[in-house]
């Protein structure tokens, strides 16, 4: 009881104190008192407020480090665990379709221990409340041993910043972003969630492909000390080419899912000049893939130099041309109309630079995806290493791949209707993964049905296929002066050549629209 006498007495004292003596003076007592505290604690600390400046308004990213190592890395799996912790679950979390776990944090004063490299620090949170105010100010305060801090400090905030850029990397949101159609003075992106589900566990690919991809893609990750050691800008260009249904887009979505990268799809046919192509590079984000799909359909890209090559073709099929396809020509004058409309718009100068130029190096890792059906149809310039490092050939589907969406799809991965449909590939039907997905969903509730419909429709397949080759074979004899004729005569005359060649334009037409 006389302890406790003695200590409020103290307590009066200093009430009575500080409503006596100026402020300066108490000011300069608390400065003594905290200099003496310094000097006889064996702890070194250090602060690291929320924003910085004295006007608070500039974030302060180490902040957010320490933020996201504390909550993510120590809270949950310290021992003893902190005696008070704060959950929290914002609106947008609370999706019943897509529930979030509830975010944890430290609670204010409240504090967490660490270990590095045998060394303990002390992480505390800290929020005051300013006067006259409802704002809070946050810091953390970091305590590390006096005797060791200078040694420990530089590697032990290293770690950290490595631990809470892999984390945030793995569980920020992404998002998909596409340019606006050209109404105002600059280009612009505009977003939404990114949610696509394709990873490189659901693709149909060939296992060898996959695993190379998987390779680069982790490679060019991890390569931030590689690319500044050599001197090259810290992107990579992918080109994607297949018939329609092959999976290029699913691909994209695996590439992004598997990286953590924003998306941003590039519509060419929105931008109206290399300038705003410029903006609109600017504007993206390190960690994306920026996707320009059908790169061959988007503009008229190759300008003069693919005009003086189509005026060549013109001349040097003219007769035969006019002779059995008069859309030929009209086909050729719409191309150069085409061509017309898009001139002075996007170049493929413009988008050479947006690939490869200096403005291509005002951000870091960062893929840019091209696409297309008919790789035939792109100017070279845009193929070379440095601009498409990584040419991605998907084709129909191969057996392998086909097994795989059938145990996916309806549970069965050995059956003799697959066997079946096997032989079928191997004897030459073509059906892309989008195509066998689609006869699996339809009859996703009767694997049986599934398995059967999917080997009648590659044994039409081939069936066909062997069709179009006797045709062939026997158009190409026809077309020989010395090859006799179903007629039993030898020779036709140009009618005849041109029918022939009609029918094998037919051909090649019908089996293009079935790739």
């Amino acid at each position: 009881m006389e302890f406790l006498s003695q200590m409020w007495s103290l307590l009066g004292l200093l009430t009575i104190l500080q409503n006596v003596l100026p402020t300066q003076l108490l000011s300069l007592l608390h400065s003594l008192w905290q200099s003496l505290q310094d000097s006889l604690t064996p702890y070194s600390y250090f602060d690291v407020p929320e924003f910085l400046g004295s006007a608070a308004v500039e974030p302060n990213a180490l902040y957010r480090h320490v933020q996201l190592y504390l909550h993510r890395s120590l809270l949950l799996s310290s021992s003893p665990p902190p005696p008070r912790l704060t959950l929290s679950l914002p609106r947008s979390a609370a999706s019943p379709a897509a529930p979030a776990p509830p975010s944890v944090s430290l609670s204010p004063n409240h504090s967490v221990a660490d270990t590095f490299n045998g060394h303990r620090a002390v992480w505390t949170h800290h929020a005051d409340t300013l006067q006259d105010s409802l704002e809070e100010r946050r810091s953390f305060s970091l305590r590390l041993p006096k005797r060791h801090a200078a040694a420990v400090l530089p590697a032990y905030l290293a770690h950290l910043a490595a631990a809470a850029d892999h984390l945030e990397r793995s569980s920020r949101a992404r998002r998909l972003h596409t340019n606006a159609a050209a109404s105002g003075s600059t280009a612009a992106w505009a977003s939404v969630p990114f949610c696509h589900p394709a990873t490189f566990d659901t693709l149909a690919l060939d296992p060898g492909l996959k695993a190379r991809l998987l390779g680069d893609l982790t490679a060019f990750a991890e390569g931030r000390e590689f690319y500044r050691r050599t001197g090259r800008p810290w992107k990579r260009g992918y080109l994607l080419h297949g018939p329609p249904g092959s999976g290029k887009s699913s691909l994209i979505a695996a590439m992004a899912n598997h990286l953590r990268y924003d998306v941003f799809d590039l519509e060419l046919t929105r931008v109206a000049t290399n300038a705003d192509l410029r903006a609109l590079l600017i504007q993206t984000t390190n960690r994306s893939l920026i996707v320009i799909e059908d790169i061959d359909c988007s503009l008229h890209l190759t300008g003069d130099r693919a005009d003086r090559l189509r005026s060549k073709r013109r001349k040097l099929h003219a007769a035969a041309a006019a002779a059995y396809d008069s859309d030929d020509s009209s086909s050729d004058s719409d191309d150069g109309a085409a061509g017309n409309h898009h001139r002075g718009k996007v170049t493929l100068s413009g988008l050479l630079n947006f690939t490869d130029g200096l403005w291509s190096c005002c951000g870091e890792e960062r893929i840019i995806v091209f696409t297309t059906n008919h790789v035939d149809g792109i100017d070279p310039a845009l193929l070379r290493p440095g601009r498409m490092d990584v040419h991605v050939r998907l084709d129909a589907c191969g057996a392998h791949a086909m097994r795989e969406l059938a145990q996916r799809y309806v549970g069965v991965g050995d059956h003799e209707m697959l066997d079946a449909a096997e032989g079928c590939i191997r004897s030459g039907a073509e059906m892309t993964p989008a195509e066998v997905g689609e006869v699996l969903l339809r009859n996703r509730e009767e694997p049986e049905a599934a398995v059967t419909e999917l080997a009648a429709e590659l044994k039409a397949r081939r069936n066909a296929a062997d069709d179009d080759l006797h045709q062939w074979e026997d158009s190409a004899a026809e077309l020989s002066d010395g090859s006799p004729t179903k007629k039993g005569r030898k020779g036709m005359g140009w009618e005849g050549k041109v029918r022939i060649l009609r029918r094998l334009r037919s051909l090649t037409k019908s089996e293009s629209g079935r790739r």
